[in-house]
Order: structure tokens, then sequence, then C-alpha cells
């Protein structure tokens, strides 16, 4: 078996590397990185595995999440409440996890199976569902498999607990878990449904908390070297330079569990003269130069600081500051016909073809 500790200085790559592919997403990971530090202190080890060497059989934890990003950070939530979303589906269905993987890689969502199997003892799969973050349940590979949408568990910081137990299709989930996350405040820990070894070694997005780090391990590199954390991150992935520019405008409003709005940057250096604007919903969703649509969903839109090269999250992003756009590809799973209804310009209401930035 493929297995390896996760240790202190992975966790922190880690932090930064699911920023980025949060594309503005999953919460910003610094209140799971703070966390995972106190439970490293306190001797809790974590591993890593392949999902490979999952049994068909395995029982595997899948963990998130859920709500609007600029409320997780008013609402603070320390690792066992998350703990607490997986012990309840335990409790629920009777069986114990064997293993634990997030929903989504980005942003704190790619921390937080990792305090989940601090807590339970068990290890974490090298695999999540999205490749990076997405706002909806039904935005998912399994979803895009049709594997069983429920059961699904709901726990709130303050005690409240709720379980889903059946819902007819994966936009149904994500309407009822919705409703019970803004009715807890808009912020909430989940346990979504349990995947069997064999569901996730078919239907799991690979290799993403590795990919995660050694993008965080780049940039924490040439933050130390004083190079450029751009291209330090272009030369581990096989990204695109977009955008260079200043945060002119930001507007956004959190509404149905959700922190949307659009932000507008004027371009600096050889983008001078030009101005990009990015419509999200919790993640950035829709990039437009001069009027014309640049890049979409599901092509990860990144937005970095142009100095640290850390990303910038729509929750955080504000006027005055100096970032750099890129986006990287998506995971093969969302380019079909299936997936793109699912996570297309078209899943997100905007009347648009998807046009990858890397055909052109």
């Amino acid at each position: 078996m493929s297995r390896r500790e996760i240790t202190e200085d992975d966790v922190e790559s880690l932090a930064v590397g699911a920023w980025v592919l949060g594309t503005g997403g999953g919460g910003n990971p610094y209140l799971s990185l703070l966390n995972m530090r106190l439970l490293h202190r306190e001797g809790k080890r974590v591993h890593l595995i392949d999902a490979e060497d999952l049994a068909d059989d395995a029982y595997v934890a899948v963990i998130a999440g859920m709500g609007a990003p600029l409320v997780g950070i008013e609402r603070l939530t320390d690792h066992r409440v998350f703990a607490r979303a997986a012990r309840l589906m335990e409790e629920h269905t009777g069986r114990k996890f064997d293993a634990v993987m997030g929903m989504e890689i980005g942003g704190g969502n790619g921390v937080r199976p990792l305090l989940v199997a601090a807590n339970l003892g068990i290890p974490v799969v090298d695999s999540d569902t999205m490749g990076r973050a997405y706002p909806e349940a039904q935005m998912t590979s399994v979803a895009v498999g049709g594997l069983k949408p429920c059961p699904m568990t709901v726990v709130d910081v303050r005690g409240l607990e709720s379980v889903v137990e059946t819902v007819p299709t994966w936009k149904w989930a994500e309407r009822v878990g919705r409703k019970i996350v803004v009715e807890y405040g808009s912020t909430a820990s989940t346990c979504q449904p349990p995947r069997t070894g064999a569901e996730v070694k078919k239907w799991g997005i690979h290799g993403t908390t590795s990919k995660a780090i050694a993008i965080g391990r780049a940039v924490r590199e040439a933050q130390r070297t004083h190079a450029d954390p751009i291209v330090a991150i272009l030369a581990v992935e096989p990204g695109k330079l977009l955008f260079r520019g200043k945060v002119m405008d930001v507007a956004r409003r959190v509404t149905e569990g959700y922190l949307r709005g659009i932000t507008r940057f004027d371009g600096l250096d050889d983008y001078s003269g030009s101005t990009l604007t990015i419509d999200f919903q919790n993640e950035w969703i829709i990039a437009s130069r001069d009027g014309k649509p640049l890049a979409m969903t599901p092509d990860l839109i990144c937005v970095l600081d142009s100095v640290s090269g850390e990303a910038v999250g729509s929750e955080t992003i504000r006027y005055g500051q100096r970032v750099t756009v890129i986006a990287l590809p998506p995971p093969d799973v969302f380019l079909t016909p299936k997936g793109l209804e699912h996570v297309g310009p078209r899943a997100f209401g905007y009347d648009l073809d998807y046009r990858s930035v890397f055909s052109s």
C-alpha cells in the first residue's frame, strides 16, 4: 500500500495550494490550517493513501464545509465539528469509516479531511470529487457518474444536527442541504453521501491532494528565494496567464447561502488600458476582458496576489490589490457533455457555450 505521513510542512503547502485550486471559493484555508497545527502539536498524525489502495468495499467519508465563504470567516468552526459530521454519519448508517476524502480540494475544504482523519484515526484518500471548488452539490464527479445523492449529515458549531436521509436527485440534495445551512446561519460542516472504495476508484478525481501540496510547495519556495511565484505555479501546472491588474471595484452579497457578485480589474503592464471583470458564485465563474468572455467554468480561474503568489478569495478580494489571473485545465470528467451539463456556463445561468482557454 502506498501510504505516507503528511508532514507539518506538507500541511502548510497544502493550505497554499488548495487555496489556489479553490478558484476563489472553498473557504479560506487559514482556520483549517490553524486547527491542523494544533492537532499536530497534540501528536496527531495523518497518512495519505492512493485510491487504488482502497478495498472495493471500503467505506469512505466525503467531507465538506457548506455555505457562504464570507460567513465562514465570521463564525469560526473547529476540527471537532467536522469530525462530528462524520461520526453522525457513522451513527446513522451503523458502519465505521475506513478512510476520508474531500468533496473538493479547493480552499479550506482541501484541508478539512485531514481534521477528520486526525480525529477518527483513519487515512486520507489522495482524491476528491471536484478537482477544484464548486458551489453546489451536483457539481461533482460522483453526480456526473449518477451515484446516490444521499444520505448527508449537516452539523452546526452550536450543536444543531440534521440527517438528510432521502432525496430523489443531486439538485434536490443541494436544495435541501442549502436550506438547512441557511437556517444554521449560512455555514455548516457536512458529511456527504459515503462512497465505497470501488466508487472512489471509478469516479474520484485522483492525486489532487498531492497536486495541491506540489503547488503550495512551489509558491512557498518562490517566496523564500524571491523568485516569481506565478512562474513557479505555471512550472508545476500546465496553466495559462490571462491578466495582470489592480482591483478597482468589488460588488458582493450573501444570498441563499452563497457569496455572489462581480469584481473589476484595471490592467497593468502589458495589460494596461484593458479591463477584466469576473463574475463569482463563491468561485470565479466567468472572466471577461473588455466585455468579451475570456475564460469560463469548468476551466479553473485563479486570482493570485502578484507578489506572494497566494490565492485571493471572493470573500477577501478588495480594492487596490495587485493580482495576476491564470487559468488551469479542468478534470476530464467535466469536459464530457454530461459534465458540462453539471458545471458549464449554462449550469450557472449564463447563455454561453463553453470554450476553453486551452483550445485557443
